[in-house]
């Protein structure tokens, strides 16, 4: 069995609270030794470990470049409210640039915002949140990496690993367009996997114990990168040991929790790839209108084999051979 580990450098982000208070920024190009400081604010919706590890990839690639930078982190804590009093306090300061994590901490920002770019990441489909004019050309100050998932390739996992199974489970927010979207993917994946598509919704994470519980018995269920549900993901992984149902992820922190199996993105690398757009904004003078919405290509596949036991699943060899990470 092939075992590589999994590195991603994750740094927590405090709740609402500044890491540290930004002066004015510069506004000029370079940064680092001998030139000019920026000032950067970031808006996180709530803390989990794919948005983390997007924030922390976002930061370390500036300091990986020798930039200075003045940051001012913030957390929402899983509150529009909070992302949108975020978002006006950050457009009442004198900063060089805003990134903004997941989608509704990017539609604050994007509705509060007009005067210096926005950046955001981990937002599913940034035409349909309404973020940018098209993916291809955003034509506003707004633009950024996506996250969408291969939710196809995913949802596949759940035949590799139970080939019998007829139905999936899935719990989403009904606020986060972003979750919509991969429910609609998942529904015609499953279309030509011949798997039914289970589904309920809830308002806020405090609700997924019941809105699980109201799907019933199913052969899988399949967590969509929804801030809610992955906020709170331990409840999907005592629902799946509890009733043996597969539980396959969308990003490798799923799996570490205890989900059996992802194939996604690397989420430090995503903030990585927004940091360079970033940078490419402030120092060469890019305009963000007319960068088109990035996407990664770098997929990984991640299993936990103890966790599909309790799952009442054995993974392959041949998958365990192919991942590139295994979680022990």
């Amino acid at each position: 069995m092939r075992l590589k580990n999994l590195a991603t450098a994750v740094v927590a982000i405090s709740s609402v609270v500044a890491v540290s208070a930004c002066s004015g920024g510069s506004g000029g190009s370079g940064g680092g030794e001998g030139g000019d400081s920026y000032a950067i604010g970031v808006s996180q919706l709530v803390q989990h470990p794919a948005l983390d590890a997007a924030a922390a990839g976002f930061q370390k690639k500036f300091e990986d470049e020798g930039v200075t930078v003045e940051w001012d982190v913030q957390n929402a804590q899983g509150e529009q409210a909070n992302a949108t009093s975020i978002a006006q306090n950050f457009a009442n300061q004198d900063l060089d640039l805003v990134l903004a994590v997941a989608t509704p901490a990017a539609q604050a920002a994007a509705q509060a915002i007009t005067n210096i770019p926005v950046l955001f990441t981990a937002v599913t489909d940034a035409e349909e949140a309404g973020l940018v004019a098209s993916n291809d050309a955003p034509g506003g100050n707004v633009t950024g990496t996506s996250d969408l998932n291969p939710v196809a390739d995913q949802l596949q996992l759940v035949k590799d690993l139970r080939p019998d199974a007829k139905t999936v489970g899935i719990v989403y927010s009904s606020g986060e367009v972003n979750s919509q979207v991969q429910v609609d993917l998942a529904k015609e994946a499953a279309k030509g996997l011949g798997v039914e598509i289970k589904e309920a919704t809830i308002a806020n994470s405090g609700e997924l114990g019941q809105a699980v519980n109201s799907l019933g018995d199913v052969d899988a269920y399949y967590v969509p990168t929804d801030n809610n549900v992955v906020s709170a993901v331990s409840t999907m992984v005592q629902a799946a040991e509890k009733n043996k149902a597969l539980l396959v992820g969308s990003e490798a922190g799923q799996v570490e929790q205890g989900a059996a199996i992802t194939r996604g993105i690397n989420y430090t690398k995503l903030g990585e790839q927004t940091a360079e757009m970033a940078l490419r904004i402030l120092q060469d003078g890019e305009k963000p209108a007319d960068m088109p919405v990035e996407t990664s290509s770098e997929l990984e596949l991640v299993v936990n084999p103890e966790a599909a036991k309790r799952q009442g699943v054995e993974i392959p060899q041949e998958i365990l051979d192919e991942a590139d990470t295994v979680i022990e």
